[in-house]
């Protein structure tokens, strides 16, 4: 006899599918379509969910319902806080997480996975995005990595007992798996700041790396590239997602901890560039300078007890060497006071880093591109030829 929940599940998927494909502005793909149907994101996502802006935890046992629309909701669901770890009362924070489906199915179709492909996952989390690859790929040509061994034990646990035996691997995603290459396609499911030599060795040529990127500035992109029968990958990025860093390459600075330092004694000078324009809404003026600005970082400081100021915007390099410190009175829209400490002038950099964006007519991530060989990467805008400037 089918439960009310059995009922609610159903129903929960097929407008979970429909809001799916108006993100992907068309027709899920069938096979994807099937896999969404046999792969049940309800199997693959844990017991306990931690929801909201708190995280607060919501068990499946307490709230069923609660716990299964969270599941079915087209949004990202926090599975794990702290790295595992228990905060007690301490501050929580999402060290991983169920995607968003749209973006999942987004990735799956932008990673062209058909039958017999062969692919290696990186960040295997709940499991379910492994699920749905196999389903298609079939399971004996999927192998997924995991750093945390407790996420790759439950998602095998939990692949296995739906006959979907994929190969679950416990390491350091940013090394691939060797033992199971050459691969038709890599699909990553964490951020990465650069692109592991590993990867371009293990793809076949003609094979496909699909990852998100991030840089220190802003998570934001897909990076979808091509691997020749040099070794070379290139490709382009496109203005979709924002994922968590692959665990290697966090960075846990904080300002007053890490960076400023009491006996640090700043250059004080204006700028008429508003620190809103360059770490504030506009996604793709942010995406541009995290491309330039490398190994920069910015947080926002509202009310920092302050004489005179209202709003800070922090900014420093990833070595914690200089930062720069832009502030706003309240009032004034056309001037601001720069305050820059150590080697490098990071608001000069951030302000050539905006004036070439502005220059070449504020460009979206869909117009910039990446190549990586064996001895580094070039970021370019449109082609190849045209580079991007870069600090750092």
């Amino acid at each position: 006899m089918t439960t009310d929940l059995e009922a609610v599940e159903r129903i929960a998927i097929r407008e979970l599918l429909s809001a799916v494909a108006g993100d992907l502005g068309a027709s899920m793909r069938p096979e994807w379509e099937r896999a969404a149907w046999g792969v049940p994101r309800s199997v693959y996502v844990p017991d306990r969910i931690y929801l909201g802006d708190e995280l607060e935890a919501c068990d499946r046992a307490d709230d069923p319902k609660a716990w299964l629309r969270a599941v079915y909701a087209n949004d990202s669901v926090v599975s794990q806080v702290n790295d595992g770890q228990d905060p007690g009362d301490g501050e929580r924070w999402a060290s991983s997480s169920a995607s968003a489906p749209s973006i999942v199915f987004r990735m799956l179709h932008m990673a062209d996975v058909g039958e017999g492909h062969r692919v290696l996952e990186i960040g295997t989390g709940t499991g379910w995005n492994a699920g749905l690859l196999s389903y298609v790929a079939g399971p004996e040509n999927v192998t997924t990595i995991e750093v945390d061994p407790t996420l790759a034990a439950r998602a095998k646990d939990r692949l296995w007992k739906e006959g979907l035996r994929a190969e679950v691997v416990v390491g350091d995603g940013s090394m691939g798996h060797a033992d199971s290459a050459p691969y038709d396609r890599l699909v990553g499911t964490c951020s990465v700041r650069s692109i592991s030599r590993s990867w371009l060795e293990q793809v076949r040529p003609g094979g496909v790396i699909l990852t998100p990127w991030d840089s220190p500035w802003f998570c934001y992109g897909l990076l979808r590239m091509t691997v020749d029968d040099t070794g070379r990958a290139e490709g382009r990025f496109s203005p979709h997602s924002a994922f968590m860093l692959m665990r290697n390459q966090r960075t846990a600075l904080r300002i007053f901890r890490d960076v400023v330092r009491e006996d640090h004694l700043p250059d004080e000078s204006t700028t008429a560039l508003s620190p809103w324009d360059v770490a504030g809404d506009d996604v793709d003026a942010q995406f541009a300078l995290g491309l330039q600005l490398r190994d920069v970082w910015r947080t926002w400081h509202e009310d920092p007890d302050v004489d005179g100021v209202k709003t800070r915007l922090w900014v420093a390099t990833t070595d914690a060497t200089s930062w720069a410190a832009v502030d706003w009175d309240g009032t004034s829209d056309d001037r601001f006071t720069v305050w820059q400490h150590g080697p490098r002038r990071l608001w000069d950099e951030v302000q050539a880093a905006y004036a070439w964006w502005t220059w070449h007519s504020r460009p979206g991530p869909e117009r910039f591109g990446l190549t990586v060989t064996a001895t580094g990467e070039t970021r370019w805008l449109d082609t190849p030829e045209h580079r991007v400037p870069v600090t750092g």
